[in-house]
């Protein structure tokens, strides 16, 4: 029987026991009488070690439990988890950034505020968030774009709608992709002192013209109009010298696409002008500034035009919100243009902007060709789809 008096306490320097004793099991006789049963296989295991009172009485740990519940020192503090060995791993490798898809525009004339929306997407970065490199081009000479896209040397070039449908009868494989100002830009600009306010006294004058549909399309329907036989003029083609050879007086009058810039170059260089708007006297309203692609090779490039002018359309919003700050931006990229005359025009320019350059009029291109096909400035009759398409289309 165990005795009721407490077990000495353990010298300094040893842990106290883990646990209580551990007693031999108690049972009775017949008769009774308590007496001690034969102690089990655990009970004898115990016994052995409280030969040494300063043993705990439990059973050794198995390696999980000194996993669990790692020994004390003789302090009776826990060390420490020994922490392995250390592994040094290297910063991982940058990401590359996916191959920007390259497209070269080449523009209609030199770069004027007409160009806006082009060099604020570039400015802003927005060519490059849709994974655009885009080289903006000037050509050598105003007729040269649509022929560097017909011949496969450019992906796109601006230009004119009543150009597109004089190149494409001509059997060009061009197609409409965007509109970046679609209103009118062409007029027949005169100088002021001719004393001239109709296309039927223009017999006897000196006429110039930029490109190709300025003298086969806009000037001779102004002709027709009013029984003018282009004999009874005198016309030149001046390329890209329209202020030079009307300062120099070489000429009475150019027509083209720059009535909202030219009469206000050659105001700044003391020479009066008036303008002819070419839709006052019998052409069908136009889109002014269009982007082109070459047809036969839009379904190659089909997916990088369409984020082109996506962001074409993004920096159009932003020009219109912000026209001031979209004037500094783009006189600071390109610094060619901030000019007196360029700064004047700018406001008018603003209102021409397409705020939606995919969107397109299948009935402004039909009855554009129904007209030239009419007045036989065209030899067939070609369908919208083969002049214009919009890309955001379903």
């Amino acid at each position: 029987m165990a005795s009721d008096e407490a077990l000495p306490a353990p010298p300094l320097g040893y842990p106290p026991l883990a646990t209580d004793v551990m007693v031999p099991t108690l049972g009775n006789d017949d008769s009774g009488t308590a007496m001690m049963t034969e102690p089990s296989a655990s009970d004898r295991r115990v016994q052995q070690f409280t030969d040494s009172p300063f043993v705990p009485l439990v059973e050794a740990p198995t390696p999980e439990h000194e996993a669990i519940n790692p020994p004390s020192d003789v302090t009776g503090v826990t060390p420490p988890p020994d922490p392995g060995p250390t592994v040094v791993e290297a910063p991982p490798e940058p990401i590359e950034p996916p191959p920007l898809t390259t497209l070269e525009v080449t523009l209609d004339w030199y770069p004027g505020p007409q160009h806006a929306a082009l060099f604020v997407a570039q400015a802003r970065g927005l060519y490059e968030q849709r994974g655009l490199s885009v080289i903006v081009s000037t050509p050598a000479d105003p007729d040269v774009p649509l022929k560097l896209l017909a011949a496969g040397r450019v992906e796109l070039a601006l230009s004119h709608q009543p150009l597109l449908h004089h190149e494409v009868d001509r059997g060009l494989p061009l197609i409409r992709v965007a509109t970046l100002i679609g209103t009118p830009l062409a007029g027949l600009v005169l100088r002021e002192d001719l004393d001239i306010d109709s296309p039927a006294e223009l017999a006897g004058l000196r006429i110039g013209y930029a490109t190709q549909d300025g003298l086969g399309i806009l000037l001779s329907s102004l002709l027709r109009q009013y029984d003018i036989r282009r004999d009874e003029l005198k016309v030149q083609g001046v390329d890209f010298e329209l202020d030079d050879v009307m300062s120099a007086r070489e000429v009475d009058g150019v027509i083209g696409s720059m009535r909202h810039l030219l009469p206000r170059q050659l105001a700044d260089e003391g020479m009066a002008t008036r303008v002819l708007r070419v839709e006052d006297h019998g052409v069908p309203l136009h889109d002014g500034l269009i982007l082109v692609a070459n047809r036969d090779r839009l379904g190659k490039n089909r997916a990088a035009i369409r984020l082109l002018v996506e962001a074409l359309e993004e920096a159009t919003a932003w020009i219109i919100e912000y026209p001031d700050d979209a004037w500094e931006l783009l006189a600071g990229v390109e610094p060619g243009l901030d000019s007196p005359s360029s700064r004047a025009a700018w406001s008018d320019t603003l209102a021409r902007f397409s705020a939606r350059p995919a969107a397109l009029d299948h009935g402004r291109y039909a009855r554009f060709e129904a007209f030239l096909h009419k007045n036989a400035m065209v030899d067939t009759l070609t369908p919208v789809e083969r002049l214009a398409v919009d890309l955001g289309a379903p």
